[in-house]
């Protein structure tokens, strides 16, 4: 079995033009790939950033169905690689709202998970006059996904979850060894608090960590922090984009985590469990 395997992270600026965003995240998927990755994490809201937040609830999906996930279906068989889809709008109970969904393809394009963003943005920056409602559009899901890859069990969350430590103990107790984290920081929080946080869930949970992040001005007025990165075990940055468009790859080991794990097994000291 190899243990070493290539990954992937890509950053962008999405825009409201869907068509353009799409052709901008397919071409970085190929770079990618074509550098090695077998596992690409594209960030959240990647195929659509609009003026107004609930702009995106006219391209909200049924599940199986639509332009977006034909994408991700297509783009995940064209190039044989594992895809972490980033989020995409679909179809909610409410009526009124959506679910920002990370769809999970293998390298034949088959849907093989689904994780809702649970955690929703509904803050004031400080230092800033923005104000973030993500509830007022967003419905959240309520169920961790942690599933079955070439590269180990892949754990899934979406930015804002990022600062809740409890829902990535309970990957671990599902067997987590690395995440994707599709996310879209504000200039102000990401500058404050991202890499604290990506390398915070790395080093508390021994697992490799994927974060893919917008990184640059969005027709909204608003800038997002990028730093897309990926990070080992030990909390060492393996490769990072500062700003803007683009993609880095690093290497998994397997076995490296299985050492770090077994000669520094924080993780079996636990003396408390989180449960969701």
């Amino acid at each position: 079995m190899k243990t070493k395997r290539m990954v992937a992270a890509i950053q962008m600026a999405s825009g409201p033009n869907v068509t353009a965003n799409l052709l901008e995240a397919e071409r970085l998927i190929r770079e990618a790939v074509e550098d090695g990755a077998g596992l690409v994490v594209l960030p959240e809201t990647f195929a659509f950033k609009g003026k107004r937040d609930h702009d995106q609830l006219a391209l909200r999906e049924e599940p199986g169905e639509g332009p977006l996930q034909a994408f991700l279906t297509r783009v995940a068989a064209r190039y044989g690689t594992w895809l972490v889809g980033g989020t995409i709008p679909i179809f909610a109970e409410d009526p009124n709202r959506l679910r920002a969904a990370t769809l999970v393809f293998d390298d034949h394009g088959r849907l093989v998970g689904r994780y809702d963003k649970i955690h929703l943005f509904d803050v004031s920056v400080p230092g800033s006059h923005d104000r973030y409602e993500e509830s007022a559009t967003i419905e959240p899901g309520d169920r961790i996904l942690v599933l079955d890859s070439p590269f180990g069990r892949l754990g899934v969350a979406v930015c804002y979850d990022l600062r809740f430590p409890e829902i990535f103990r309970s990957m671990l107790d599902e067997g987590m060894d690395l995440l994707a984290i599709p996310s879209s920081f504000t200039a102000i929080t990401g500058k404050a608090h991202w890499e604290t946080l990506v390398r915070a869930r790395a080093i508390e949970n021994l697992a490799y960590v994927i974060a893919a992040a917008q990184g640059g001005y969005h027709m909204d007025g608003r800038e997002t922090h990028g730093h897309s990165m990926i990070v080992d075990p030990w909390g060492t940055i393996l490769a990072q984009i500062p700003r803007g468009t683009g993609h880095i790859c690093a290497t998994l080991d397997q076995e490296y985590q299985a050492s770090v794990r077994r000669t520094f097994p924080s993780t079996h000291h636990r003396r408390l469990k989180c449960r969701l």
